[in-house]
Order: C-alpha cells, then sequence, then structure tokens
C-alpha cells in the first residue's frame, strides 16, 4: 500500500488529493494516515469567509489568496459547495471559481459539497484542513456556503472568521440578530461601492459599538470596506486579519481556542466511528429494516429502539 502520509508531508499534490477524496467518502483507509499527519499539524492559520449567498465571497478568497501569495505566504482553500441531489458531489467546481489560481503551486484548493451537512460545512472539512496543514501551506482559507444562521460552524475551525455582509441583499440591523452575527472577528463590507453600502456599515458598526458596551470583550471585530472585483479594499482586510491573529497569539487566546477545538474534535471523531460501526452492523444483519418497518407501523418507538441498541452495543 502507498505511505499517502508520507508523500503528503513531502509536497505531493496527488496524495493529498486522494486522501481528501477518501475523508470525504468516509473511507476508513484515511484512517491510518491521518492518525500519521497530525503530528505535523497545528502550523497554519486557518481563515474562514462567510456570509450570505451572493455576497462575493469566492470573489473575496480569490484576491485574499493572491495578496496572500504576494506576502510569500502558501494557500490551501476548501470551498465548501452545495451538493448536487443526484450525485452528492459539488456544484460549483474549483477551476471554473477560481481557474487563474490553479496553476499557481504555492495554492491547493478543493470544492466540496455539504452533502446535506447542516451548518454550512461538508461533514470532513476538518480533517481536509489538516491534509493541508500537513502538506504545508502557510494560511488555509475556508469559504463556506451561504446557509445563514446555520454557518455558525465556521467559528469551530477557523482562527479568524470572517463575515461578508453585502447592501441591498437584506444584511440589515434585522438579520444582525441572527446567531451568525456573534462568529465574526472581522465584518467585511462587500461591494462596497453600491447604494446603500455606507448605511450598512453605519449599521454594523453601531451594532458592534453597542456589542462593546453592553459585554466586555478583549477584542473588538473591525469594520472593513472591500471592492473584491476591482481589488479595492483586499490589503487592508488581509492587515486585519493579521492584527487578529498577533491579539490572539500574544493574548493566549489562540491556544485557548485550538484546546477546544481539539476536545469538540475528539468527540465528534468517538460519536462518529460509534455511529458508524453500529449503522454498518445493524444495515449488515437486516436489524435496521425490521426496525424502521417496526416503528412505521407505531409497534415500536425509536427512543425504545434507540435505548435497545445501545444498551446491547454497551453490552458486547
Amino acid at each position: 500500500m502507498r505511505d499517502y502520509a508520507k508523500e503528503v508531508l513531502e509536497g505531493s499534490v496527488r496524495a493529498a488529493a486522494r486522501l481528501i477524496s477518501w475523508l470525504e467518502d468516509e473511507d476508513p483507509r484515511a484512517l491510518e494516515h491521518m492518525e500519521r499527519l497530525y503530528a505535523h499539524t497545528g502550523r497554519a492559520y486557518v481563515m474562514g469567509i462567510t456570509g450570505s449567498p451572493g455576497a462575493g465571497k469566492s470573489t473575496l478568497t480569490d484576491k485574499v489568496t493572491f495578496a496572500l501569495r504576494k506576502k510569500g505566504l502558501t494557500v490551501g482553500i476548501v470551498a465548501v459547495d452545495p451538493s448536487s441531489p443526484f450525485t452528492g458531489g459539488a456544484v460549483l467546481g474549483d477551476r471554473v471559481r477560481m481557474s487563474r489560481l490553479t496553476m499557481d503551486p504555492g495554492v491547493f484548493m478543493r470544492s466540496m459539497a455539504t452533502r446535506g451537512f447542516l451548518g454550512g460545512l461538508a461533514k470532513a472539512t476538518g480533517e481536509v484542513v489538516k491534509v493541508l496543514d500537513a502538506l504545508g501551506k502557510d494560511v488555509i482559507l475556508i469559504e463556506t456556503v451561504g446557509v445563514g444562521q446555520d454557518e455558525v460552524d465556521v467559528i469551530r475551525l477557523a482562527d479568524t472568521t470572517c463575515l461578508v455582509l453585502v447592501p441591498g441583499l437584506g444584511d440589515t440591523i434585522q438579520s444582525m440578530k441572527a446567531g451568525v452575527m456573534e462568529i465574526a472577528d472581522v465584518f467585511v463590507i462587500n461591494k462596497a461601492d453600491r447604494p446603500g453600502a455606507d448605511q450598512l456599515y453605519a449599521e454594523v458598526t453601531t451594532r458592534v459599538e453597542q456589542d462593546a458596551s453592553i459585554r466586555e470583550r478583549a477584542w473588538t471585530p473591525p469594520v472593513m470596506r472591500t471592492v473584491a472585483v476591482d481589488d479595492e479594499g483586499i490589503g487592508d482586510l488581509v492587515e486585519a486579519v493579521e492584527a487578529h491573529r498577533k491579539f490572539l497569539e500574544e493574548s493566549g487566546a489562540l491556544e485557548e481556542k485550538r484546546r477546544r477545538r481539539a476536545r469538540e474534535e475528539t468527540l465528534q471523531l468517538i460519536h462518529g466511528e460509534l455511529y458508524r460501526r453500529i449503522r454498518d452492523r445493524l444495515t449488515a444483519n437486516g436489524e435496521l429494516d425490521a426496525l424502521v418497518e417496526a416503528i412505521v407501523q407505531r409497534r415500536e418507538s425509536p427512543y425504545r429502539a434507540m435505548q435497545h441498541v445501545v444498551a446491547r452495543w454497551m453490552r458486547e
């Protein structure tokens, strides 16, 4: 069997792509390689770019990547796309949206399908970030599908989260009550040359100031203006992210954030493996179909079925 972990550490893009495919497909062959790669992770800085559909996140990701490359940094991009209802694959492709970047050896880009997974993030996104980290990327950008409030999951993976808002899409003070507003480390008013941009900027700034007066926060999110298609404000945005990184490192908040992330990831891995094993066993012996039929006919409840299966599994 090929040593994909060794090849990833040597910088092999092909090995990284193969390992990512296994992770997306929940192929058990990925586990051994991920175990060996883990000791070589934790060096990359992870930046999340999230916001409403049509906010220009892909263009912003594209321009931020170019700005980082000019600084000599290598970049990994995970673009989380809606799933095709027929194939489960990503509807939007890497090359369609960011074709200029595909020729740059310092950039690795991957589109992933959400496959119905809530929160705007494909289930394997966290594992893919580790692969790109081990591959040696300095900065990893996660661009999430715009699913609104559920998108708060991005905060679990990102060191710095940029929330992209645009005028004319309903991103007003009313929508700012949603939980997604709470995850922003940096606010980005994109398409800032459009009518209504000044009003949106004022509303977001006011909201940030109100939050700062209500509850004490060590970091006050800056509000940046960009016109991504024209490269306006991109340099300032990158500087704002770097300022947040410096704050996290100097305050010890980065280490604490990553400690919480490790705790959550460990519990999720345990949950996922237990789920996979129980599912596979129930499916293989036909017990799941029998349980479902009994539940549908109201001869059994899903609650009692769950308790029965878990109790038996724990005894074994």
